[in-house]
């Protein structure tokens, strides 16, 4: 029963601690908290469940049942600030059931009469949580809880959280810091997008999409604003950072002159939908001319709260870059005119709808002075003394005489034109003379050119011509039959030029997956289905069989269902040192035997190797903290001996603390535990390995402190061949120095390796013997990565079942023993925990010190000694650029992210931070199997799966680099392992399938 008490206490206490978290992260990123925060709304929440936690009833309420409530109003008797709270919250309850009890009517004209009303505006949650809310806010929160704390025996039970003696006051503690902070009412332009956690943020693309095609508005939240129209190359013509900055942009200002303004133009964005009145307007800039038709909603702010709502008429929105346009249509209709934008595909623009009088004329007006002095108008307006811009004059098809508009009669007016925008000094593609000729004139006839001749009478010469081309020069006659072959003919050649260039941008499309993206993916596809479905993974009855008939089952064919289904759990203690390279598939028992015993030799040899050095390490330090002890306590200077071995330690311990706490970024935990964020990518993290771009290793120089270091060109990175070695040299000179440390036939000690007396007996007598064979720079390397090991496997994982004091030592030799190996490397943060699993599934030292070796060949290469965290960097940004560009084109306008940077952690740590434990074995084996069935690469689309799981929600909400770490760090452990392994391999197949061009 006290077991289970204390796990709930400490499970509350847990959910406090991420919520201050959280809250002090925001705080730091944006100098600010909104007080609608989903952040504070959270904080309440598990403030509110601590404070019920064990509530006496009699401080409860008998009748009441908002507990919440009576508690504070009881405190409120005895506690004044508290009392205080009490009256601020009834206050506040009384505004808002005012505001419940007005009309809906009167609400608008509220909001319109005055901006700063005193009536606030509380959400659903914020209501839940008042009272809390309320404090916090007031920032005595803090001290309300502290208050309960000291007195909690007058409203708690023993056992409740409140009245523990520890975790009473942490609680208290814990609110502090929010108390402390600045909460704001000001709703910023990112508030709406930036504000909600990742869960919340997943969740609301849930009901969203639950809603509509993947392209509907009515599916993305109005967090950001995107213009669909705009098709212009600009970051301004495709988003909008706010919609107060949106509207600002349409006024005169300094970087655009505003030519045009005209409100209530009617626009029908939908052929379902009615006309909508909107603001119309036209800007000039230094370098371009754009046309803008805005919803009146948007304008004067009459919409109502609904996101839907919001994001429909911003996808009404128009905005129209005039150098895509090349023709201009005007039809008048019953006094009305109307503008249609054609563009140079053809494609028509909604029509505009001018209300009546003469503001088409003043916008084409004002339109002729914006292209001047690069373009025109063709034909151009005509200026008419008295009158001003007036439209040219056009000519009667019955007549060979000019005639001007207003002369005509009402039944003989055109109220058609066309205006082409030209450029001159410019060459012209065919495309502007082909639009001509679809709207039904010929390449050089223009009908305000032209006479047209009566369409009863017949022309001689053109009836004597053999061909409908072959129009004499004086003949003024346009054929019907001309315009409509014309137009054929040009469909014709636009048709054939899109297949044709069409076919060429995909080949060199092809031409470019291939050449960067075939070393990605095996070329040969292995179905899930053949010879028979993989998705049931490898079974207990399947291994069974394998084991007793190894010959009839392939190795292919048990890797194919290990990558479509992975591995029953009961078996991935016997198949996983198969999948690893312990075991070689095919192997029989007898050179499995042998296989365990080489490696439980090579185990005890190497553990006795390290371990003798660990006893001369520790005496070491124990001697110079002895001596220093003694100098400090005698009053007497300290010579330069013992100013070395202070310095070399004080330095020991600096190095670690430093390295393991503050630079190393795979020391982040998702789990709710205090460590620093991943922010940086790996040329900011310094790493203590010998690669970490310092001026000399920090594994020899640093730990040795006064000391030289070892060899000059050791500073360089291991990657350029000489340098390694000469820093290898380096590290292992001492260990080769020792003659009759271990030799084969002495490498085992005679004692049984269960005795720790003898054991204990033969590594003092191996240190004694052998203690002057060692040089100083191996000891103060093995003393620093002892140091780190110690530190990191006390907190590995330490919130799992399996690591209890025994295993964690488990855990500690097998890692000392594989740094003892490769001391030219070092301990890096992060080993740990690709070891972790290993020893949960495998639950043997020997085996996991074997299988781990095996993994590290592949996985060494991502820390800062490799080099492949940069070529998994450029492989995603090949990936996605090729799979989603919509998506690339989105990282790289908000703040350029396509470095990759954020997914530094899961690839360091083949996503073991991202997923539960229990994902994690089934996505290792699925990597380890995939290297044989599909891509050797295959952590690239499990990374570029994570991306594309959550690719709307990106999208949606515009997030920057900073949002995207933070979002990822929050969904730590919440992912849904089967779904992204499922697209991991669709991404596979879809590479294999584009580099087979099939």
């Amino acid at each position: 029963m006290s077991c289970s008490a204390d796990a709930v206490k400490d499970k509350l206490l847990w959910n406090v601690k991420k919520e201050v978290k959280q809250i002090m992260e925001e705080a730091v990123t944006r100098k600010f908290v909104h007080e609608d925060s989903s952040h504070i709304i959270a904080l309440c929440g598990v403030v509110e469940a601590c404070l019920l936690h064990m509530l006496k009833r009699r401080a409860a309420g008998f009748l009441r049942s908002d507990k919440v409530a009576a508690l504070f109003t009881k405190v409120g008797k005895t506690c004044a600030i508290a009392g205080d709270v009490c009256r601020k919250v009834q206050e506040l309850q009384q505004q808002v059931e005012s505001r419940k009890n007005q009309p809906n009517g009167q609400e608008p004209l509220k909001r319109q009469g005055s901006t700063t009303s005193k009536t606030p505006v509380l959400t659903p949650q914020a209501i839940k949580h008042i009272w809390v809310r309320t404090a916090l806010i007031e920032k005595v929160l803090d001290k309300i809880v502290q208050y309960i704390v000291d007195n909690c025996s007058k409203y708690y039970e023993k056992e409740a959280l409140l009245a523990d003696p520890v975790c009473g006051p942490i609680l208290a503690s814990l609110l502090v810091g929010p108390c402390a902070l600045e909460y704001t009412k000001l709703k910023t332009a990112d508030h709406y997008w930036t504000d909600p956690s990742a869960d919340e943020l997943v969740q609301r693309h849930r009901i969203h999409g639950a809603h509509g095609r993947q392209d509907s508005p009515s599916k993305r939240p109005a967090l950001g604003i995107r213009k669909r129209h705009s098709s212009g190359s600009t970051s301004e013509d495709r988003f909008a950072a706010s919609a107060r900055e949106y509207v600002e942009s349409l006024h005169q200002n300094s970087r655009t002159h505003l030519l045009y303004g005209k409100n209530n133009v009617l626009v029908q964005p939908k052929d379902d939908l009615e006309a909508i009145p909107g603001y119309l307007s036209l800007h000039q800039s230094a370098d371009s001319l754009t046309l803008k038709w805005t919803p009146n909603q948007l304008m004067n702010g009459t919409l109502g709260d609904s996101e839907l709502e919001k994001s429909v008429y911003w996808d009404y929105a128009l905005i129209v870059p005039l150098s895509q346009i090349v023709c201009i249509h005007c039809h008048q209709q019953q006094s009305r005119w109307t503008l249609v934008l054609v563009s140079q595909d053809g494609t028509q623009r909604p029509p505009l709808h001018f209300p009546q009088g003469g503001h088409l004329l003043a916008f084409l007006s004002c339109l002729e002075n914006g292209l001047l002095p690069r373009g025109q108008l063709e034909p151009p307006l005509w200026s008419q003394q008295g009158k001003g811009k007036v439209f040219p004059k056009l000519r009667k098809r019955n007549s060979n005489k000019s005639v001007d508009l207003e002369e005509m009669p009402a039944e003989d007016t055109s109220t058609d034109y066309v205006f082409r925008i030209i450029y001159p000094g410019h060459k012209h593609d065919n495309n502007t003379s082909e639009m001509i000729e679809m709207q039904g004139f010929g390449a050089n006839l223009l009908s305000w050119q032209l006479e047209h001749c009566s369409q009863g009478s017949s022309c001689i010469s053109c009836s004597m011509g053999s061909s409908p081309y072959d129009i004499p020069s004086c003949c003024t006659c346009i054929h019907d039959r001309t315009p409509l072959k014309m137009l054929c003919e040009s469909m014709k050649r636009q048709i054939i030029s899109r297949a044709f260039y069409g076919w060429l941008a995909h080949c060199r499309h092809l031409s470019t997956v291939r050449t960067h993206l075939s070393a990605l993916v095996n070329h040969s596809i292995v179905p899930p289905d053949r010879p028979a479905c993989a998705a049931a993974g490898l079974t207990k009855e399947l291994w069974s069989k394998y084991q007793k008939d190894r010959k009839n089952y392939k190795e292919l064919e048990l890797l194919r269902r290990v990558y479509y289904g992975g591995v029953q759990h009961e078996i991935r203690k016997e198949v996983w040192p198969f999948l690893l390279g312990h075991y070689k598939f095919g192997m029989a028992k007898k050179e499995m035997d042998q296989v365990d015993a080489d490696i439980a030799l090579r185990y005890q040899k190497v553990m006795a190797e390290w371990k003798a050095c660990e006893v001369i390490v520790k005496q070491r330090e124990k001697e110079s903290h002895s001596a220093t002890l003694a100098k400090f306590s005698s009053g007497s200077s300290i010579d330069s001996h013992v100013q070395r071995l202070i310095h070399r330690d004080s330095t020991i311990s600096n190095d670690v603390f430093i390295s393991v706490d503050e630079t190393d970024p795979v020391e982040q935990e998702p789990r709710g535990q205090e460590e620093p964020t991943l922010t940086a990518p790996p040329a900011a993290a310094e790493f203590d390995s010998p690669d970490s771009g310092l001026p000399s290793s920090r594994n020899y120089s640093v730990a040795s402190g006064a000391l030289s270091s070892i060899d000059d060109g050791q500073g360089g990175s291991f990657e350029d061949g000489p340098e390694e070695e000469g820093s290898a040299e380096g590290a292992r000179a001492g260990h080769r120095a020792r003659p009759g440390l271990l030799q084969p036939q002495d490498s085992v000690p005679e004692e049984q390796p269960g005795s720790q007396l003898g054991s204990q007996h033969y590594l003092l007598d191996v240190a004694s013997v052998c203690a002057a064979s060692y040089t100083i720079e191996l000891l103060d390397t093995v003393a620093l990565n002892l140091h780190r090991i110690d530190k990191d496997v006390q907190r590995c994982d330490r919130n799992y079942w399996y690591f209890t004091a025994e295993n964690l030592e488990k855990l500690r030799n097998v890692m000392c023993s594989y740094v003892w190996e490769h001391l030219e490397v070092g301990y890096v943060q992060g080993m740990c925990d690709l070891l972790a699993p290993l020893m949960v599934i495998l639950d043997n030292d020997q085996l996991a010190y074997s299988c781990f070796s095996h993994l590290m060949k592949r996985m060494s290469q991502n820390f800062p000694n490799g080099g492949a965290m940069d070529t998994h960097f450029a492989n995603m940004r090949s990936l996605i650029q090729i799979l989603d560009s919509e998506l690339f084109e989105l990282m790289h306008q908000n703040g350029d992210y396509t470095h990759f940077y954020f997914c530094y952690r899961w690839f360091l740590l083949d996503f073991k931070r991202e997923l539960l434990y229990e994902d994690v074995f089934t996505v290792w084996e699925v990597i380890w199997a995939a290297k044989h069935i599909s891509s050797e690469h295959f952590v690239l689309f499990i990374a570029l799966a994570l991306v594309e799981v959550y690719r709307e929600i990106i999208r949606d909400n515009n997030m920057d680099f900073t949002d995207i770490i933070k979002f990822f760090n929050e969904m730590a452990e919440h992912h849904d392992a089967a779904e992204i392994l499922r697209i991991a391999r669709n991404l596979v197949y879809k590479v294999q399938t584009l580099i087979e061009n099939k």
